[in-house]
């Protein structure tokens, strides 16, 4: 009898917190862990009922009524068209405490002998079938939230690196033009304007709900089932963003057309630190929020999430790094290897779990293969110039295309020096044992002495015989010399107006100033020393000579004077400064001879056979240079 009476009063007991449980869960503004904690004890206390009055049915009769009442509240929302989430917070608080509910109930039937008792088996398939339903739709609400509440990824901050017209290398040269290669200072994104940008990838007021979603759904064992829809709808959302979603194989790259090709590579270049840097720093940070509290499931989420994409990456570089190195390629290589060396730290905090290392490994091993595939086209590059051939001279005696082309590719390497000096340093002793040091001072002598400058002056060292042995082409030796000063002065017009200077120096400068000037002699005394013999002297005492003599030495002069002026209207000084100054100093040569020779003879003056007057002759020698062949019928002179 007092057994009896101990376990009435016990019931009272349970009956009276239960009812206080009730009262509490009734209050509003309570928090989803103080409901979900006072759900589960009013869940307890009605199982203790249960198990204690199985008997009777009293306990058990009550915990059916509240599974009744959850499924009845889980089922009205199957038929509802709306969103949970969309009709407000209330609504949404309500659903995910009645899941809770059911949620206790599970575990409360489970903890049962439910082998032993049939009502109790089937009571526990019912809230578990229920509970799978709630699990459906929270699915549903998380993908809605995570594409509705999704941001608009505009990276307006960041720019192309490099929209530079490519300097392309091919035998014609006919795309190399002086006014199309501009100097990059468009490659205005230096990493610091890029780095730790993190933005909001979905409106960061639902956080909340999604973390809520999470929760009920892993404490529910549909964790999976959580990270398979919360992975799907980011993976799709990074597709989007992406600008480098089409997946190659290594044969369609090497296969390639290289304007195509060169698109790509820039476009892999400022794809490759935007979603690093920005978009995937982002998406972890997102992960993080969400699925923090679970351990390692967060670092899973964002790999699955971000695995496509960054491996369709580096394998587009790892094919870039396969295919031949041609010298079209260098800046494109620099480019993209630049863009790597920039971003180990991101990946290896991005993917530093264990099970993200292959990550890791092919992206420092694709950085290293681009340093060597950027070598090996620098390297092809400086051969290529010095494999050039030609089977006939260039016309004119002009600037040759091999050499606007070289000079227009090397003015924009200095602004990869710290990259090249890196990657040549092992070339360097090498190369520095070939190519003299020029002595500048104190104030060049870092820049001049660094790895990439004595590159810089290999290069033009084997420009400069390159175009030596072109100039051998040429019959004439005037001509020669022609060649020679036109594409040496452009030569040094290029390293003076540019960076070039701080890696060739002072020195360097003046030495090959001095080499065109010479070259600008040489044509004179192979030119006009022929012309300038018939006006010398013969009897320096006399006053002058007979006519007959003069006669024959203006003869001379005329018919090699008229042959210069034929065959050098056709010859072009491309620079202006240049040619006016080869002209004054031709001028003042031939006209001296000339008016001295006509008067030493003023008592032949009036003879025909003084066909061309001073200033004629000095008119006519305004044509020479101008490309254009002229003789003197046609002259615009006579």
């Amino acid at each position: 009898m007092d057994g009896c009476q101990s376990t009435e009063g016990d019931l009272h007991v349970v009956a009276a917190a239960h009812h206080i449980v009730k009262a509490l869960g009734a209050t509003k503004n309570l928090t989803d862990d103080l409901r979900k904690i006072l759900i589960d004890l009013d869940t307890h206390l009605s199982m203790i009922t249960s198990d204690t009055d199985s008997k009777g049915g009293r306990g058990f009769v009550d915990v059916e009524e509240q599974l009744k009442q959850a499924e009845r509240k889980i089922l009205s929302w199957e038929s509802d068209p709306m969103m949970i989430w969309d009709s407000g917070p209330r609504e949404a608080s309500e659903y995910i405490a009645t899941v809770y509910e059911i949620q206790t109930l599970v575990d409360g039937l489970r903890r049962l002998s439910v082998h032993e008792n049939r009502e109790q088996k089937e009571l526990l398939h019912r809230a578990m079938s229920v509970l799978q339903t709630a699990m459906s739709r929270l699915e549903e609400e998380l993908i809605h939230i995570l594409v509705q509440h999704r941001q608009q990824f505009e990276p307006k901050h960041m720019s192309s690196r490099s929209t530079r017209r490519d300097v392309v290398y091919d035998e014609s040269f006919v795309s190399v033009e002086d006014e199309t290669v501009k100097e990059t200072s468009s490659r205005n994104c230096p990493s610091d304007e890029i780095g730790e940008c993190i933005v909001d990838l979905v409106c960061a007021d639902v956080i909340p709900d999604i973390k809520s979603i999470a929760k009920v759904m892993f404490t529910s064992n549909y964790g999976p089932e959580f990270c398979e829809a919360f992975i799907g709808v980011r993976k799709e959302a990074l597709e989007q963003y992406s600008a480098v979603t089409e997946e190659l194989s290594i044969e369609d790259v090497l296969k390639m057309e290289w304007t195509s090709m060169s698109s790509k590579m820039n476009k892999w270049t400022w794809s490759m630190k935007m979603i690093v840097q920005v978009y995937l720093a982002s998406e972890k940070r997102f992960c993080d929020l969400v699925l923090g509290d679970f351990g390692s499931v967060s670092s899973f989420c964002f790999l699955e999430i971000s695995k496509a994409t960054i491996l369709c990456l580096l394998n587009f570089g790892e094919a870039i790094a396969m295919g031949p190195h041609q010298p079209e390629k260098l800046f494109r290589l620099l480019d993209m290897y630049e863009t790597l060396a920039d971003l180990p730290q991101d990946i290896d905090t991005l993917f530093s779990e264990e099970a993200s290392s292959f990550v890791r490994l092919q992206f420092h091993v694709l950085l290293e293969r681009f340093g060597v595939s950027s070598t090996a086209a620098f390297e092809a590059f400086q051969v290529a110039i010095s494999s050039n051939g030609s089977l006939y001279p260039f016309p004119g005696g002009g600037v040759h295309p091999l050499n606007k082309y070289v000079m227009n590719y090397i003015r924009m390497l200095p602004e990869y020096c710290n990259i090249l000096n890196l990657l040549l340093k092992d070339q360097h002793v090498d190369v520095a044992d070939q190519v003299t040091d020029p002595d500048n001072g104190p104030n060049l002598s870092l820049s001049t002495s660094c790895p990439m400058a004595c590159h810089l002056r290999s290069i033009t060292s084997s420009l400069e015989s390159n175009l030596y042995r072109k100039s051998q082409l040429y019959k004439d030796e005037a001509l020669q010399h022609i060649f020679l000063m036109n594409n040496i002065h452009y030569l040094v017009q290029k390293v003076k107006g540019s960076e070039l200077r701080l890696f060739f120096g002072d020195e360097w400068i003046r030495k090959h100033n001095g080499k065109f000037q010479q070259h600008a002699k040489n044509y004179e005394r192979a030119t006009w020393s022929s012309v300038i013999c018939f006006l010398k002297d013969d009897n320096p005492g006399s006053s002058s000579v007979s006519k007959s003599t003069f006669k024959e030495q203006c003869k001379g002069f005329r018919i090699a004077f008229e042959e210069v002026y034929k065959t050098q209207t056709s010859w072009c000084v491309p620079d202006p400064q240049l040619r006016e100054d080869l002209r004054i100093s031709t001028s003042l040569k031939v006209i001296l001879a000339y008016r001295t020779f006509l008067g030493r003879n003023l008592a032949h003056i009036e003879d025909k056979c003084v066909k061309h007057t001073v200033e004629h002759v000095e008119k006519l020698l305004l044509d020479l240079f101008e490309g254009s062949p002229r003789s003197l019928r046609n002259s615009r002179r006579w």
